[in-house]
């Protein structure tokens, strides 16, 4: 008879299979997550998320997932979304948030809610290429959990460190990754 324990909502019999199964064979560890985006007019884009490989084998969504970005007015967009440092706080928040929970369930401690709240402040100066001592990006990111739980303050304490040490996000946050962009010229034999 298969048994099934959950805790904080993650099947954690399940997980303790996947770590085994990743233990026998490591290119079972191996994702790529992929969107496609299209851009509409001035800061106004779309990215649609169908589709993604994991555990040998590639996986459809139960529904294609839709991401409007745009820029607010002050920024001289139209506000039809969320602007992309607003989603990269929100892929921030997301994940260390499972991460956190994931880790918990892993060491049997019992969530009843976990909030978050992110900052991230950026110089408008480096994107408009007004200096070149400025960042582009993000100059720092401040994140402040709330946990309702039982746990006491240093296991909360120890689950922050966990989420921060494991999270994707955080990581490529924190350090370098290797990003390759290229274009390619579309002829339009329309005109």
């Amino acid at each position: 008879m298969n048994t099934t324990e959950k805790v904080n909502g993650v099947d954690v019999t399940q997980l303790a299979k996947t770590i085994d199964d990743i233990n026998i064979d490591p290119t079972l560890a191996t994702f790529r997550f992929k969107v496609s985006n299209t851009w509409d007019n001035g800061g106004h884009n779309q990215t649609i998320i169908r589709r993604f490989y994991g555990a040998k084998q590639s996986f459809d969504h139960s529904q294609p997932f839709r991401l409007e970005a745009d820029e607010p007015p002050i920024l001289l967009g139209e506000d039809k979304g969320a602007n992309p440092v607003e989603y990269l706080l929100t892929a921030l928040a997301g994940c260390l948030t499972t991460t956190l929970v994931y880790h918990a369930a892993a060491r049997g401690i019992m969530v009843r809610s976990v909030e978050s709240e992110l900052e991230g402040e950026l110089d408008l100066r480096g994107f408009l290429g007004l200096s070149d001592t400025v960042r582009k990006g993000y100059k720092t990111i401040r994140v402040r959990f709330r946990i309702d739980s039982d746990a006491p303050q240093n296991m909360l304490d120890t689950l922050i460190k966990l989420a921060k040490e494991h999270s994707p996000v955080h990581d490529m946050l924190s350090k370098p990754v290797d990003i390759s962009v290229s274009a390619e010229r579309i002829v339009n034999t329309a005109h």
